[in-house]
């Protein structure tokens, strides 16, 4: 895999009040079914605050930008974009440079059963 060809992201999103439970259904639900049906997606991971549940973060990578471009258009996250619009108060996405990506895999490998 071409490390340096890959798109690194974070969203950063804030959540309505009352919503937290419905979004993360549909968050899970995403986030699995790009994992599993996705070659290009090399993770997404979700988080929130722990002292501020209302703001997510998510982590992404993709091995490049036409798997990203190629997630936008999935049924899967075309459902969990159009089910949380009305639950987001704010979202941001800040692209990140990883500073040594050849890393990567030895991050990921320490997870493996």
């Amino acid at each position: 895999m071409a490390y340096d060809n890959m798109l690194v992201r974070i969203a950063e999103i804030e959540l309505l009040p009352g919503h937290f439970e419905e979004y993360l259904d549909l968050l899970r639900e995403e986030a699995s079914a790009s994992m599993e049906l996705e070659a290009g997606v090399i993770c997404i991971y979700p988080m929130y605050e722990k002292d501020n549940p209302s703001m997510i973060r998510l982590l992404e990578i993709y091995a490049d930008r036409e798997a990203y471009e190629s997630h936008l258009k999935t049924p899967h996250f075309l459902k969990y974009k159009n089910g949380t619009l009305h639950m987001i108060k704010s979202l941001e996405l800040l692209d990140m440079e990883a500073i040594d990506p050849q890393t990567m895999p030895a991050i990921f490998s320490k997870l493996a059963p």
